[in-house]
């Protein structure tokens, strides 16, 4: 059995100017799941949470909603 050897990645030119920092799917999801941590927060402190809990929730649902906002946006 014969071994296939793996191609090499092409060498970027010297003079090329570097990616962009971030891709506009990953812009989109972070910015998505910034406004519903926002929204979160906001509703729980409107409810009478204290302002730590607030942030906390808000937080932790904007965390959350990465992973789901990666998959539902293609």
């Amino acid at each position: 059995m014969t071994s296939v050897p793996s191609p090499e990645p092409p060498v970027p030119p010297e003079n090329c100017p570097p990616g962009t920092f971030i891709t506009q799917h990953t812009a989109l999801v972070l910015l998505t799941a910034l406004v519903i941590g926002l929204i979160v927060a906001g509703l729980t402190f409107l409810n009478g949470a204290p302002t730590a809990g607030a942030v906390l929730a808000g937080a932790l649902s904007a965390g959350g909603s990465v992973p789901v906002l990666r998959t539902l946006i293609r």
